[in-house]
């Protein structure tokens, strides 16, 4: 089980919250609940309602569409999924399932919302990394003419998911 402490400095570490001070990070790590995954266990599925944010704190998940013959993403440590359809209320664009054993910190929505009314600064903070991950994206469009599948949420392994798709 993981401490708060620890989850402070986890939450700090990843690109979602990088820009929030770390007495709003402390009180987002209140609000998060470890979560286990076995291999092959599915996180989610495409169209079903997003109730929940999760950050990776150990293990790898596949990102994929059932209409697509390739992943649209490989993440891993300090990835984060789930917040598209947690954002917009949308249902889930895409599925995710635990390629190995995975140990994740999830956020409910009601508790995301709760704290985003709360803290406006958190919601600022978030905001601006949204921004800078769509501007990076558009850049990488314009500079490579991407063709292959894209990164659903930035990571570590995100980044290279057309290399850990094969």
């Amino acid at each position: 089980m993981i401490s708060t402490v620890e989850k402070v400095l986890f939450l700090k570490s990843i690109d979602l919250f990088s820009q929030i001070p770390g007495e709003e990070i402390s009180q987002i790590a209140l609000i998060t609940d470890e979560v286990l995954f076995d291999a092959g266990d599915e996180i989610f599925r495409e169209g079903e309602p997003g109730q929940t944010l999760y950050f990776v704190l150990e293990g790898r998940v596949r990102i994929h569409r059932l209409d697509a013959a390739e992943d649209l993403a490989q993440l891993g440590e300090r990835a984060v999924f789930g917040e598209m359809a947690l954002l917009d209320s949308e249902p889930r664009s895409a599925n995710a399932t635990a390629v190995t054993d995975v140990v994740c910190l999830k956020i409910e929505r009601d508790d995301f919302n709760e704290i985003l009314t709360e803290k406006g600064e958190i919601a600022q903070g978030i905001i601006k990394v949204l921004t800078r991950r769509l501007r990076d994206t558009l850049d990488r469009r314009r500079v490579g003419g991407q063709s292959g599948p894209n990164p659903v949420a930035p990571g570590p392994v995100a980044a290279t998911a057309k290399e850990g798709a094969k």
